[in-house]
C-alpha cells in the first residue's frame, strides 16, 4: 500500500464549504482520512509534502479540450497539465477522429486543421491510427499511460462520413441522411457509449469549416436526425450532448435563439442533458442574460439545459514570432524566413509597410474581425494583461495620436511592428474577440458564477500558434481571486468548485472533483502568493516540428493524480497513473 501525507495546508474541498486547516492522507491512490491539521502521524508514510500556507484542492478537470489527436503519441497532454489539469474532457465540438475509414482520415485532419486549427501536419505525422471503429480507438488511447487522465466523446463530424460517406470531393457530408443512416449513426453513438464514451458531440456553426471549407458534417443535421441519435445514447445512460451553436460567432443574429429553442424541444423529448456554449456575441454583448433566463425557465418545466462558458475572453495572440494578420501577403511571406527582430526592421521601413498593407484585401476575415475589435486588441511587450482598461486599447491609443485616419490595420500593423522591435520578436498583440464587454470582464465573472453554467471553453490542444487558453486555471485563481481590481472578485472557494466538482458532475465522474474521503487522490498543492502566469512562449515542439504556444506557470508546489505526485515544483516527475476513463466514474 503507497501512502501519501498533505500536512497542514489549506484546504479547500470542491464542495463550496468553507476552506479549512487539514491533513489529508491518502492511501493507493483513494482519499483515506482528512483530519484537522497536524494531527495525522507521518509513521509509516511513504511521502509526506508540507503543506503549510498553501492551498489543497482536487486536481482540476477541463471538460472542453481536443487533444483527439495528441493523446495517441503524447503522454503529457501540455499545455493543460502544468496548470494543475488532471482530468480532460475530449472529442468536443463535433470533430475528431473515430470512427473512421482509411479513405477518410485525411479528410478528417484537414476537417480538425480547419476548426481547430491544429497543424494538419503534426496530426498526420503524430496519429497512431491503429482503429476504425470507436471502440478500437478507445483501445488505442488505453494502451498509453499519461500524466493525466483522458474522456472522449462521440464526435458527429466523424461518425456521419463513416456512415453516409462523403461521395467525392465535392459532398462536404451535410446531406440529408436517410432513415435508415440515421439509424446506423444511432446504433453506433449506443455502441461507442457502451464501450466508455463520455457524451456525444456536434458543431452547428456553419463557419467552422475543414482547411478546403467544408462545414463540418452535421452542421445542418436535422431535428429528427439529432433527436434518434441522443434518444439511443439515453438509453445507454450517458444521455449528454455537447454542442456548439449556430449563430455564437455573431455570423447569425437569429441563430442563439432558435438553436436555444431546439436544444429545448431535444432534451425534453429525449431525455437528454444538453451542454451548449454560451458568450458574449459581438453585437449582441447582453444576449447571454437573457438565454440564462430562458434556460432556468426551460428547466423547471422539465428541460436540462447547461450553458457552458469560457473563463476568460476568446482572445487571438498575434506575434512576429507566430501567426500575424499579414500571413497572406506575398511581401511578408518573403521576410518569414529571416529572424523576428530582423523582420520587424525589414517590415518598420516605409516602402515594405505600405506594400503590405497594400496586398491585404479589405474584406480578409482577419482585416475585418481586427476593424470591429481594435478597442479591443492590446499591446503585451512583455509581461501579461489581464483586465486592461479601454483607455489601453490600440484604438484609443491611436486616437489619442491622431493615428485612426489610416485604418485599423495600419494601426495594428504599426503596434506588431514595435512590438516586435522592442522585445526581440516575443511580444503579442490580443485580439479579444468576446467576453470583453463595456470595458471589463464583468460579464465573463458573472457568467461563471451562475448556478446553471458550467466552466467550458478552455479549448486544450487546438488553435495551437494563436491562443493558450489552456492556462484558464491559473488565470482563474491569479487574476479573479487573487489579483482582481477592476470589478469583484471571484470567492476562493467557488472557483475551485466552478473548476473541479461543477464539470466532474456534468460528465458523471462523480469520483473525483472534490475531496472527501473515497474519492480519488486527484490533488494540486498551490502556493496562491506565489502563483504566476508567464507570458506565453512559442515552442516547435509537434511533430514534424509544428508550433504552438505555451505557457509556463510558477506556483505549483504538486500535481497528484490517483495518490502519485506527476509535476512537483512545475517539473513533470516522471510518473504517468492518467489512465483512459471509460464510461461515468461512479464515487466510492
Amino acid at each position: 500500500m503507497t501512502r501519501l501525507l498533505l500536512k497542514n495546508g489549506l484546504l479547500v474541498d470542491g464542495t463550496g464549504s468553507p476552506s479549512r486547516s487539514a491533513d489529508v492522507l491518502v492511501v493507493d491512490g483513494r482519499i483515506a482520512q482528512i483530519a484537522e491539521a497536524n494531527t495525522l502521524s507521518v509513521e509509516g508514510i511513504d511521502e509526506c509534502i508540507d503543506a503549510a500556507g498553501n492551498l489543497v484542492t482536487p486536481g482540476f478537470v477541463d471538460a472542453h479540450t481536443h487533444y483527439d489527436g495528441q493523446a495517441t503519441w503524447d503522454d503529457e497532454l501540455q499545455p493543460s497539465s502544468p496548470h494543475g489539469i488532471t482530468t480532460v474532457v475530449m472529442g468536443n465540438c463535433g470533430v475528431g477522429f473515430a470512427p473512421s475509414l482509411p479513405a477518410e482520415r485525411q479528410w478528417l485532419i484537414e476537417l480538425m486543421e480547419g476548426v481547430e486549427q491544429i497543424p494538419g501536419s503534426a496530426l498526420a505525422e503524430g496519429i497512431t491510427w491503429n482503429w476504425e471503429s470507436f471502440p478500437e480507438y478507445l483501445d488505442e488511447l488505453e494502451r498509453k499511460p499519461r500524466a493525466i487522465d483522458i474522456a472522449a466523446q462521440v464526435p458527429h463530424g466523424a461518425l456521419r462520413p463513416y456512415v453516409m460517406g462523403r461521395q467525392g470531393k465535392e459532398d462536404d457530408g451535410n446531406r440529408e441522411a436517410t432513415p435508415a443512416e440515421i439509424e446506423r449513426m444511432a446504433s453506433l453513438t449506443a455502441e461507442a457509449m457502451e464501450a466508455g464514451a463520455l457524451a456525444f458531440s456536434s458543431n452547428r456553426v456553419p463557419i467552422h469549416m475543414s482547411i478546403h471549407g467544408d462545414p463540418v458534417p452535421g452542421t445542418f443535421a436535422s431535428f429528427e436526425e439529432l433527436s434518434s441519435v441522443l434518444s439511443a445514447a439515453n438509453r445507454t445512460g450517458n444521455g449528454l450532448f455537447q454542442v456548439v451553436p449556430a449563430g455564437g460567432m455573431g455570423e447569425d443574429p437569429d441563430g442563439p435563439l432558435r438553436e436555444f429553442a431546439l436544444y429545448e424541444k431535444l432534451s425534453k423529448s429525449t431525455g437528454c442533458r444538453i451542454a451548449f456554449g454560451l458568450g458574449q456575441i459581438t453585437g449582441q454583448d447582453k444576449l447571454w442574460i437573457e438565454i440564462l433566463e430562458r434556460t432556468q425557465q426551460a428547466n423547471r418545466e422539465g428541460a436540462r439545459l447547461t450553458p457552458w462558458v469560457p473563463a476568460r475572453p476568446v482572445s487571438v495572440l498575434f506575434s512576429l514570432q507566430g501567426f500575424t494578420p499579414f500571413e497572406d501577403c506575398p511581401t511578408y511571406q518573403s521576410l518569414k524566413s529571416i529572424a523576428p527582430t530582423k523582420r520587424a526592421e525589414q517590415m518598420a521601413r516605409p516602402e515594405t509597410r505600405k506594400q503590405i498593407l497594400f496586398e491585404l484585401p479589405e474584406d480578409h476575415v482577419l482585416s475585418v474581425l481586427i476593424g470591429m475589435n481594435l478597442g479591443n486588441s492590446f499591446a503585451m511587450p512583455d509581461r501579461q494583461i489581464f483586465e486592461p482598461g479601454p483607455d489601453d486599447s490600440l484604438a484609443s491609443i491611436a486616437r489619442r495620436e491622431g493615428r485612426l485616419e489610416e485604418g485599423a490595420m495600419a494601426v495594428f500593423y504599426d503596434e506588431l511592428v514595435g512590438i516586435g522591435l522592442a522585445s526581440q520578436g516575443t511580444g503579442f498583440v490580443s485580439t479579444y474577440l468576446s467576453g470583453y464587454c463595456d470595458g471589463d470582464l464583468e460579464d465573463i465573472r458573472k457568467l461563471l458564477m451562475h448556478p446553471d453554467t458550467v466552466l467550458g471553453a478552455s479549448d486544450g490542444g487546438a488553435h495551437v500558434n494563436v491562443m493558450c487558453d489552456a492556462s484558464y486555471t491559473s488565470f482563474v485563481l491569479q487574476h479573479f481571486v487573487r489579483d482582481r481590481t477592476r470589478g469583484e472578485k471571484i470567492p476562493l472557494e467557488d472557483a475551485i468548485q466552478v473548476m473541479t466538482q461543477q464539470p466532474a458532475a456534468l460528465y458523471g465522474l462523480d469520483d473525483r472533483g472534490t475531496l472527501e474521503v473515497g474519492k480519488k487522490a486527484d490533488i494540486n498543492v498551490i502556493d496562491l502568493d506565489r502563483l504566476e502566469l508567464k507570458m506565453p512562449r512559442l515552442v516547435n515542439d509537434l511533430p514534424g516540428a509544428s508550433e504552438r504556444i505555451i505557457q509556463d506557470v510558477v506556483g505549483y508546489i504538486a500535481t497528484i493524480v490517483s495518490g502519485e505526485v506527476t509535476y512537483r515544483d512545475g517539473t513533470l516527475t516522471g510518473a504517468r497513473p492518467g489512465r483512459l476513463l471509460r464510461g461515468r466514474q461512479p464515487a466510492d
